[in-house]
């Protein structure tokens, strides 16, 4: 038999190019939520529903309407006739109105006609008509007043509906490795099965007449030795994201080799045999893949690990290791565990403690331990930074949209921004995004985001975005609609989104535009002030009101449901479809999409701008590359690349 040479070793650098040549990607499946843990998504999420899907109750008090505590202190309280109780999980049956309050427990829904609930700390219970303030029968509910003792504004301990995550929302991406924190947002939204990445199948083969399954006997006179190679492999197969298949071992017989192989290709996406690699004339695992395949490269210029084969083996790909279980290993976690894991979709792991910079000042003296949720990003130079993640203890997305946590000792009074912090991670594979954003919430936005590879966005709105932007925390903030001053930052594109009122299908209101709004009942639903469709709406009613010849304050009081907003684009749609509005301020684009009626007011600019120490960053970078591609029809901000 003839004697194979290696005459021409490949570099490390052309191994792996000739294994990333080879497709390992096992396809798509859809598993259920039990099943999701650590799988990759192959599409984005959008939340289908509001969370929470009704106005609640942030604390145990007492429901009312707000403008009845107006000018209520510990000296002179608002005195309120207690009518009724809720408790979480019951249909309210009672309505709110002038001078009434509703006894109501924490995650409870607000009744009708209640804007605003008060905590059980600032009131007192007391009979009905008597003059005494102190604590009545706290069991009773008929014939008591409650004392208010403090007033609150519209919305105050209140969680609207969406206001955790709101429907439309992007709740997930393509790429994301599913985390428990995510099962639980994915709970949230009731979504029980998502689209993942198969894990590919991985083929292993040993092969050489000396090697033992282990439990066999061994009979070390004729020179056997335990098969470690097949089991140490398929455990960094296992680690790497793949599913892996063991085979029979084959001996050094051609015509066995070759069977066991052809069975593993027809079944795997990947063969990886070890032993019979080698330069030995019995060694002739290389001529069963040069005749039933294509043999790629025979020999790497790397220590351990010389004689690795990689190439194709029907549809299937190849790559052969070295016998020694040492080499093995080391080429299989230098150059194939790497390509797993690109296939099944998974980061390269990292350690579960990363040590990092504050990316801005975060103050706290509450004099206890504080965990602080935190996320991690990279600056320009590659340092990791740490920023707080916080958005309340109600809030699903806190976990999900945080890395880990920062001990914060009692005894500290601010972390200073470039201060160093030690996170410990949630999971040891969290990687920091490649481009961190916040701002505006926009649909052609979620379309450039998944063309991203690794990025993290908070839709926080457009005015807290340019204050993050200030303090240097995001690298971008994407901008809606009119900005009141220079924000120093510097601009990588922009798009054009048509505005106004979105209405049921067919508009059967036959509303026309802002004056119907103020001069009959309907009913209007806003966003909130950070939001860039509120600026531009704002502006459009107070040129309205000069029109008018009217006082704009005048004209927002005549628009009912004006100064209660929802946060997400989609929201004030979802709640014209659901029939609780005759308008709600919005999108064509969101109008078209959900089959709904759309009153053009206006065309807003969506501005993306970039923190300009990060200009230069490889995510910033890759984001203004995409938003090249972005052309608009003058409208909707509808994406066409």
């Amino acid at each position: 038999m003839e004697r194979k040479e290696f005459r021409d070793l490949a570099t490390p650098e052309e191994a792996r190019e000739a294994i990333d040549s080879l497709s390992l990607e096992g396809g798509v499946e859809r598993v259920s939520l039990a099943d999701a843990r650590g799988r990759v998504l192959v599409a984005r999420l959008d939340a289908e529903l509001d969370v929470p899907g009704f106005d609640r109750a942030s604390l145990d008090g007492y429901a009312l309407r707000a403008r009845d505590t107006f000018g209520a202190d510990e000296a002179e309280p608002a005195r309120l006739t207690i009518v009724g109780e809720v408790h979480a999980g019951e249909t309210p049956d009672v309505e709110v109105v002038e001078g009434e309050a509703v006894e109501i427990s924490t995650g409870a829904v607000m009744p009708q006609g209640a804007d605003a609930m008060v905590p059980v700390e600032r009131t007192d219970r007391v009979e009905r008509g008597s003059t005494d303030e102190t604590n009545g029968d706290a069991a009773g509910t008929e014939g008591d007043d409650v004392l208010i003792r403090t007033s609150v504004a519209p919305g105050d301990n209140v969680m609207f509906a969406g206001a955790d995550v709101a429907a439309g929302e992007r709740a997930l991406g393509p790429g994301t490795r599913i985390t428990p924190r995510d099962i639980g947002l994915l709970s949230a939204l009731g979504i029980d099965e998502v689209p993942v990445r198969a894990p590919p199948t991985v083929g292993i083969v040993s092969t050489g007449d000396e090697l033992v399954r282990p439990g066999d006997d061994v009979d070390s006179d004729r020179g056997e030795i335990y098969d470690v190679n097949s089991y140490t492999i398929a455990a960094g197969v296992e680690d790497a994201g793949g599913e892996a298949v063991l085979y029979p071992h084959a001996g050094d017989d051609q015509d066995e080799m070759e069977r066991v192989l052809r069975v593993a290709a027809d079944e795997c996406d990947l063969v990886l045999s070890s032993g019979s690699t080698s330069a030995s004339a019995v060694d002739v695992i290389y001529r069963v893949i040069e005749e039933q395949g294509e043999l790629l490269l025979h020999g790497v210029a790397v220590k351990p690990g010389k004689p690795m084969l990689v190439g194709r083996l029907q549809n299937s790909a190849y790559v052969g290791l070295p016998g020694y279980p040492v080499s093995a290993m080391m080429v299989f976690r230098t150059f194939v565990a790497p390509a797993i894991r690109e296939a099944a979709g998974l980061p390269e792991p990292k350690a579960a403690t990363v040590e990092g910079r504050m990316a801005r000042q975060e103050r706290y003296g509450e004099g206890r331990l504080r965990l602080m949720p935190v996320g991690l990003m990279e600056d320009a130079d590659g340092e990791t930074l740490v920023y707080p993640v916080d958005k309340g203890s109600g809030a699903t997305t806190t976990l999900a949209e945080a890395d880990g946590v920062v001990a914060v000792d009692p005894g500290t009074d601010y972390l200073d921004e470039g201060e160093p912090v030690t996170a410990r991670l949630f999971s040891s594979d969290v990687r920091p995004p490649t481009l961190l954003g916040v701002g505006e919430d926009d649909p052609t936005l979620n379309r450039l985001l998944d063309r991203l590879e690794n990025p993290r966005y908070l839709s926080i709105g457009s005015r807290p975005g340019l204050r993050r932007l200030r303090e240097g925390v995001p690298d971008v903030a994407v901008v809606a609609g009119p900005i009141d001053r220079d924000p120093g930052a510097t601009e990588l594109g922009r798009w054009e989104r048509e505005w106004g009122l979105v209405v049921p299908a067919g508009n059967p209101a036959e509303i026309e535009g802002l004056a119907d709004l103020a001069d009959r009942e309907l009913r209007f639903v806003n966003r909130t002030t950070d939001s860039g469709l509120r600026t531009s709406l704002g502006r459009a009613v107070a040129d309205f009101a000069d029109e008018r010849g009217t006082d704009r304050r005048d004209l927002v009081d005549a628009i009912d449901g004006f100064e209660l907003g929802l946060r997400a684009h989609e929201s004030p749609a979802r709640t014209v479809i659901d029939g609780d509005a005759d308008a709600g301020l919005g999108l064509r684009a969101t109008a078209d999409r959900l089959d709904l009626g759309f009153v053009p007011i206006g065309v807003q600019s969506v501005r993306v701008l970039a923190n300009p120490d990060r200009v230069e960053k490889r995510g910033v970078a890759e984001l203004e590359r995409t938003l090249e591609s972005v052309q608009t029809d003058g409208r909707s901000g509808v994406e066409s690349a």
